[in-house]
């Protein structure tokens, strides 16, 4: 009977009559003035603990106690009512505390109630920046968001690591700190935040002439008519290789073996450990201006028009190449066929073995300075302005590349993206597959002078200049990202001539003609000490291969 006289006072309400505090009905009558009698203890239902709840005598009256009685026995649609009430009664620090209590109610851990291999599923899509915030979340997010084969997916987006590095027997590495890692080292290239400089001073004040960098190893070739080679960890001269009477002009560095180019005619070939001449190539008959080398046969190339084949390993000439008009400037040699530019304005791809020009490349309307060669592709950049494409297999000239307004000095290939510089003082990035120039690298903080070198990989572009600066660019936006080198004699006669670098350091080989500024190397090392960052650098043998 008592439960019946409850419903009957609550019963529904007809719809002419709505339910609002305004308009009181049977239904509602005695729930409202019951609330209403409820005493505000603000203090307890805003900032109140749940656990003083527990004590009902003190912190509740007996009111409340038996209205909540009451509840337990309304009907869904009345609980609904008296909720729907409750709630536009409270103030905005009473709703805030409801809220607070009833949240965590409908909150779930999807992650950690997952299995592991769902888990891991959904946060391979996460950002690695977003990994590392989740695992802040709790212990479980933490283990799961610290799973090496989940950081080791993030590594493969970055093309800096080669494909041999994911070996089944990889799984033991610890990926996340070697993405981190390379993170880290990424943002001390572009911010110069973290970096170790040293200079190593040689060649009095001669111009240094070529350079070669590969591993501890830097080789620095002078017109003193010597070269220089220099320990990177000690910053020691390890060894002076004397013996050309002239000037060095180009040189090679293959596993233990450097060969030189003199203007003394001759090619030497020395033992980088003792500095020990090997052997001492004649044939040539003017200055050895350029050479190439691939699998201990070198190719040079002369200003006496001919190209020679040598073999280092015994010092033998094997093939002589004749057909060009006037002084050989570039070769390139990929171990089956050798491509050469020269004054004569032609362009020559050879098979060395029959010693036979399968083409003669016409179309440059002045001198050939360089050459760029990957097989398949043949690009040229000319005394005319122009760089040309061409296919290495039928000789045919794809594309014209326009747009430079001087000798381009110095070019880098790699998969269709070319980056030219050019002694306008421009440098341009270029897709060769459709000839179109995707970037200019210019704007306020463009090299003043003529650009001397340049290397680039999948983000950055690097140039030097004559202006004794060293810039890195986005090769992407074709963004200036700063000065990683800016001389203080810079502008008044000082010089970069050459860059070399690996994943994680940069040489540069500066100086001056006028004596403004001093002769030496410039190394500047960004790992700053992390042994794993050297690890993962060390794992590509070529130092030209990636930038760093």
């Amino acid at each position: 009977m008592k439960a019946t006289r409850k419903r009957s006072r609550h019963a529904q309400p007809s719809s002419e009559e709505p339910l609002t505090p305004e308009t009181p009905t049977k239904r509602k009558s005695k729930l409202p003035e019951d609330i209403l009698k409820m005493p505000c203890t603000r203090d307890v239902s805003i900032v109140g603990k749940r656990k003083r709840f527990s004590s009902q005598s003190d912190m509740i009256s007996n009111e409340v106690m038996k209205w909540v009685e009451g509840f337990k026995h309304f009907t869904d649609s009345d609980k609904l009512g008296a909720l729907d009430l409750l709630s536009d009664m409270c103030d905005t620090g009473q709703a805030r505390y409801i809220l607070k209590k009833i949240e965590p109610r409908f909150q779930r851990d999807f992650i950690t109630l997952l299995p592991k291999e769902l888990a891991m599923s959904i946060l391979r899509y996460l950002e690695p920046k977003d990994l590392l915030n989740a695992m802040r979340t709790c212990k479980s997010w933490k283990v799961l968001c610290d799973d090496s084969l989940l950081w080791k997916d993030k590594c493969r987006l970055l093309p800096e690591i080669p494909n041999h590095y994911y070996d089944d027997d990889s799984d033991n590495l610890d990926w996340k700190k070697i993405f981190l890692t390379r993170q880290e080292l990424d943002d001390n290239w572009k911010t110069g935040r973290n970096f170790v400089k040293k200079e190593l001073k040689g060649h009095d004040d001669h111009v240094i002439t070529c350079l070669q960098f590969h591993g501890d190893r830097i080789i620095s070739g002078s017109d003193d008519s010597t070269l220089k080679v220099w320990s990177v960890s000690s910053g020691e001269c390890l060894l002076t290789l004397t013996g050309h009477t002239g000037g060095v002009w180009c040189s090679q560095f293959e596993g233990d073996i450097i060969c030189s180019g003199s203007t003394d005619r001759t090619i030497k070939v020395w033992d980088v450990h003792t500095g020990q001449s090997l052997h001492t190539l004649f044939g040539h008959s003017s200055t050895v201006r350029c050479l190439s080398m691939y699998n201990q046969i070198c190719v040079s190339g002369s200003r006496d028009a001919t190209l020679r084949v040598w073999d280092v390993q015994t010092g033998e000439c094997k093939h002589l190449l004749i057909g060009h008009m006037a002084a050989v400037r570039c070769v390139q040699y990929d171990g089956v066929r050798v491509v050469s530019g020269a004054y004569d304005c032609l362009v020559k791809v050879w098979d060395p073995v029959s010693e036979t020009c399968l083409h003669s490349l016409t179309g440059h309307n002045n001198r050939v300075y360089s050459l760029q060669f990957d097989g398949r592709h043949i690009v040229s950049g000319s005394l005319d302005t122009t760089i040309r494409v061409w296919d290495a297999v039928t000789g045919t000239c794809l594309h014209v590349l326009s747009g430079h307004r001087s000798l381009t000095s110095g070019m880098e290939l790699r998969d269709n993206i070319l980056v030219s510089g050019n002694a306008d003082s421009l440098v341009k990035i270029w897709d060769i597959t459709t000839g179109a120039c995707l970037q200019t690298l210019d704007g306020p903080s463009k090299h003043q002078s003529a650009v001397t070198c340049l290397l680039f990989n999948s983000k950055y572009v690097m140039t030097s200049s004559d202006d004794g600066t060293v810039k890195l660019w986005d090769i992407k936006t074709g963004e200036f990202i700063r000065d990683i080198v800016k001389l203080d004699s810079g502008g008044s006669g000082g010089v970069v001539w050459r860059i070399q670098l690996d994943k994680t350091r940069l040489v540069c080989a500066v100086g001056s003609r006028n004596g403004t500024e001093e002769t030496k190397l410039i190394v500047f090392d960004f790992s700053v000490g992390n042994e794993k960052t050297k690890q993962v650098a060390s794992c590509s043998a070529n130092s030209n291969e990636i930038m760093y």
